[in-house]
């Protein structure tokens, strides 16, 4: 697991919070597509991320720019972030 880091992902739409892992090399933009994907079948397609969902920080509230690269972020081993 030396390229993915594990994460709490908060999901306020649904009301849930899940641990996953995501991978350090990906631009944080694919990461919010697989994390959407994910959470539509964990929820059984309640959730329906679109094109404006976004990825942000739940203790500063910074949304990440979705060019950057995981690994160029603040995002670590245990930090949790919030999709909305």
């Amino acid at each position: 697991m030396k390229n993915k880091i594990l994460i709490e992902l908060i999901v306020p739409e649904v009301d849930e919070k899940y641990n996953l892992y995501i991978p350090i090399n990906k631009k944080v933009g694919n990461v919010v597509v697989l994390l959407s994907k994910a959470v539509k079948e964990l929820t059984n397609g309640t959730f329906d991320g679109t094109n404006k969902t976004c990825l942000y920080d739940r203790t500063t509230g910074e949304k990440y720019p979705i060019n950057s690269l995981i690994r160029e972020t603040n995002i670590k081993n245990g930090s949790s972030l919030i999709l909305i």
